[in-house]
Parts: structure tokens; C-alpha cells; sequence
């Protein structure tokens, strides 16, 4: 049965032993932040934290607990979004692109509670009072300071909202977007919206600045933990993020119309911020921020949000992240993206085997490729094919190895391709759009990539010479050594038992 609701997502995550409940008092100036950095870089990425007793800047205990790290391990995120394995979320993914209409009766009757498993996903508006909005403030009413938004980094511009959904609208198509962007509250009813020029929402931002007309703009804090996922998954625009949720969930997002403005939120999300974005005031000065490239992002001019209404539960619980020096929560978020579209990465680039963005690489920056090679030049294809894919046109550096080599374990993949290349001969450079938070780039958001070609190479490929073979233990000694390891009496440094 899905998880409905944050509060729902913490309770598993109590049951599976993996929340502490902190009661001492905490500031929501940089002390949780701290805590929760020395937390998330433990090994596996340490507990969800729940701070129950938040002090706010007035020094005043906030009404609301605060919640952070709760998709930071690989088992939070499986929890998260309902499967035993990531891998298995792909699974279904491969599944459904693998459908096919087959011959016979029987073969099509088999096929139909699949269909109708599609057919339950859209979101359905729920009617009646929805638990976001049993206590609502209006207008003169609305004070952001009286929530525990967190400042993370003390060179940071203000407090930030860190794991929020911000919902807009494509003005001309009607489709829905939920994004997660940081945002900076600058007043009691004024915040700075960051989103990003690749951003779907910046692009609807730019197209309503274009016809002159008021931006409707939704932030919904907490909701069910495959929504809030949903939010940071690298959709096509044409894709309603709620839909993908449902998918994840195995059932329909509930959401409701917001009270001031024409967009629908989650339902049973804790805290909701309804406002608007008017294209003709001047943008405002956001941040700088401690960013999840381990800088901090430079102060830049965005567009300014006026609060028109909070609704919220009657008990809120605020959910927060923390981005910084790698690894962190984003990276556990990260690879639940890896995994679950990976098999939407084959559907146009068949021989890729895997891939994988390790987490001082912080995404977009090393990405290893394993491929099946079937040709001459087949790396240098696969490179090209990827930098034209989505926000994977923004990665820095592409790995190219070859199908056998286990691309999930770093210190492998940097094994075989340092070995593999000659540099001259491997590595090509190309031109094209980088990160915004690239602060080394040549331009904003433009500068230089790299390929690297580490599959073996062939005699088309101008390689003469005999390439080697790894070095491997026979089989017959590897099961001898097993079965007298105990008898050896030989404990290695990281307690394993040292049998294979």
C-alpha cells in the first residue's frame, strides 16, 4: 500500500529503525544543518532526523518539527517509492516499453490488468476540505517567519526552502510542472524563486513574462514521498510529475484547487504557499548559496513571489534538505534517478549496458558509461547520443568502458579506464551548455566537455598491438581457498571472513 503522506513516510521509516528524534533544542541557523551534514556523510548515509524542539530566528520554538535526511539511504529510498530494489522501479519501466499486443484470446485478456493498472495513475482532484488547508491565513495574515525555513551556510544569502514542490503551468499547452528549486524567503510574504534557465519552470516564467501576464505559482512542503521524489526526476515538460507519481506509487496522486490562484497542490501536503510572479516588477537579488557542488552559487537576479495564502495541517511537519560536499541526501535522490531511467536511456541508446554518476561527480559533473561494443567508434557515438539527452547535455565529463566493467564501483571504472587510454589518442572535447552552478566554466551556463573513449581498442581503431586479458584466479583454487579460509585463521581489517 503506497504512503500517502510525510508523516506516513516517517512512521516506516520509524518502524524500519532508521529515524532518531532529536528533543534538544536546535537552531534552524545553521546548527540543524550542521547536525544533519555530520549525519548524512556517516557511512550509508546515517539516520532521518527529526527535530521536534526548533528554535527560530526570534529565538522563539517553532510550532513545527522539522524533518531532514529522510530520502538519504538506499533503503529510505526503496521505502520511498514502494519497491524492494531501485532497479525494480526500472524493471517496470522496461516492462511497459516492452508491451506488446499478443496473438490470441487469451494472450490479449492476460494484457488487460496491465492496461488497467496505466489507467489508475493520473491524479484525481479530490473533493471536500483536503488536510492541506484545515488551517488557512490570507493576505495581511500570511507570515513566513513564523516557519523554521533553514539557513544552511553561513555565507548564505538568507534562509532557504530546500525540498519544496513548486507547481506551475505551461500557459499555452496547460501542462502541469512540479520542480524542485531552492527558494530564498526575503520578506513576511515575499520569496525569490531560483529556477534555473533549463528549468521547465523557468521556461514557463519566461513565456508568461512574454505575454504580460501574472504567473500563478504554488510551494507545497511535505505530500507523499513519491511526489516529493517526482519532483527532482528529470521529466520531459510534456510529462505531468503527479502522473509519474502515481506510476511510482502503483496509485492516483489526490490533489486539490488551491484557494488564490488557478493550480491544483497535493492534497496531504503539511504546509502549502500559494502566490504569484508579476512579469512587470524587476527581479530580485538571490543568494548566495551553499551549493550541492560543495561552493556556494553567486548572487544573481530572479524573479520575486508574492504569498498570497499559507494553508497548512493543523499539526504541520516541515520537510527540509541540506546540499553541500558531496555525499549528501541529494545523492541517494540521484541514484534513485539513475536507476529508474536507465531503461528510458536504452530506448534511444541501445548498447548502453549501465551508468552511473558517482557522488563527487555531484551529477553532472562524472558520469561512467558501460556499453556493448559492437564496432569501431561505437564510444564516441554513445558520447555524442547522451550529450543530446535532457539535462545529461550538461555532463562534464563521460567515461566510456566497456560492457563487463562494473560501472556502480568507482575505484573499477577508474581502474580499467586509466589503464585502458592512451590520452591523446581518447579524449575529445567538445562545446556545449553547462550547469549554472558551474563556477568554472569559460561563460555562464557554456563551456568546454570531455569524452573518454576506455573500451578496448581495435585494430580498425588504429591499435596494432595485442591487447592483454585481466588477471584472474582460476576457479578450482578460488573454491579451495573458500572451503579451508576458516582454518587459516586470518581476520582481515574490515571484519570479513576473507571467503569468496
Amino acid at each position: 500500500m503506497a504512503l500517502n503522506n510525510l508523516r506516513d513516510f516517517i512512521k516506516a521509516i520509524d518502524r524500519s529503525g532508521e529515524l532518531v528524534r532529536v528533543t534538544h533544542p536546535v537552531r534552524a541557523r545553521l546548527e540543524i544543518a550542521e547536525v544533519a551534514d555530520r549525519v548524512m556523510k556517516s557511512p550509508g548515509g546515517g539516520p532521518a532526523l527529526l527535530f521536534e524542539h526548533v528554535l527560530l530566528e526570534s529565538g522563539q520554538r517553532s510550532a513545527q518539527p522539522v524533518a531532514i535526511n529522510l530520502f538519504g539511504s538506499m533503503r529510505r529510498m526503496c521505502l520511498a517509492l514502494g519497491a524492494d530494489k531501485l532497479d525494480d522501479v526500472g524493471g517496470r519501466i522496461s516492462e511497459m516499453l516492452n508491451l506488446k499486443v499478443p496473438e490470441g484470446l487469451f494472450g490479449k485478456l492476460a494484457l488487460l490488468p496491465k492496461l488497467a493498472e496505466i489507467g489508475k495513475f493520473p491524479p484525481r482532484v479530490k473533493s471536500g476540505r483536503p488536510p492541506c488547508q484545515e488551517v488557512v491565513q490570507r493576505d495581511e495574515a500570511v507570515n513566513l517567519d513564523a516557519l523554521p525555513f533553514l539557513t544552511t551556510w553561513p555565507g548564505d544569502g538568507g534562509r532557504y526552502i530546500t525540498l519544496p514542490m513548486v507547481i506551475t503551468t505551461d500557459p499555452i499547452r496547460k501542462i502541469r510542472n512540479v520542480g524542485m528549486y531552492r527558494v530564498q524567503v526575503i520578506g513576511r510574504n515575499t520569496l525569490a524563486m531560483h529556477w534555473q534557465r533549463h528549468k521547465v519552470g523557468a521556461a514557463h516564467w519566461r513565456e508568461m513574462a512574454a505575454r504580460g501576464e501574472r504567473m500563478p505559482v504554488v510551494i507545497a512542503l511535505g505530500g507523499d514521498p513519491a511526489s516529493i521524489y517526482s519532483g527532482s526526476a528529470p521529466l520531459p515538460p510534456t510529462i505531468d510529475e503527479f502522473l509519474f507519481a502515481g506510476f511510482l506509487r502503483r496509485e492516483p496522486v489526490e490533489l486539490a484547487r488551491a484557494l488564490t490562484c488557478d493550480l491544483d497542490v497535493p492534497a496531504e501536503a503539511e504546509t502549502v504557499l500559494e502566490g504569484f510572479i508579476d512579469p512587470a516588477e524587476e527581479l530580485v537579488l538571490e543568494g548566495p548559496f551553499g551549493d550541492h557542488t560543495g561552493f556556494y552559487s553567486l548572487a544573481d537576479y530572479y524573479p520575486k513571489v508574492h504569498i498570497t495564502a499559507v494553508t497548512s495541517r493543523h499539526d504541520p511537519i516541515y520537510p527540509a534538505t541540506l546540499v553541500g560536499r558531496p555525499p549528501m541526501e541529494d545523492f541517494y535522490m540521484g541514484h534513485a534517478t539513475e536507476r529508474i531511467f536507465l531503461p528510458l536511456l536504452k530506448l534511444t541508446i541501445p548498447e548502453i549496458v549501465d551508468y552511473h554518476m558517482p557522488a563527487p561527480g555531484i551529477f553532472h559533473n562524472l558520469v561512467f558509461v558501460s556499453i556493448d561494443k559492437q564496432y569501431p567508434g561505437q564510444a564516441y557515438k554513445v558520447m555524442n547520443a547522451l550529450w543530446g539527452q535532457g539535462l545529461m547535455s550538461l555532463a562534464k565529463v563521460l567515461v566510456v568502458v566497456d560492457k563487463e566493467v562494473n560501472v556502480q564501483d568507482s575505484d573499477e571504472a577508474w581502474w580499467i579506464a586509466l589503464n585502458n587510454i592512451d590520452p591523446e589518442r581518447d579524449v575529445r572535447f567538445t562545446m556545449g551548455p553547462i550547469d549554472v552552478l558551474d563556477h568554472s566554466s569559460r561563460a555562464f551556463t557554456y563551456g568546454s566537455k570531455m569524452g573518454i573513449d576506455a573500451t578496448r581498442k581495435w585494430k580498425e581503431e588504429g591499435f596494432e598491438r595485442e591487447w592483454p586479458e585481466l588477471i584472474t584466479m582460476d576457479a578450482q583454487t578460488k573454491r579451495d581457498v573458500d572451503e579451508m579460509w576458516e582454518k587459516l585463521g586470518i581476520q582481515l581489517a574490515d571484519g570479513r571472513s576473507g571467503a569468496r
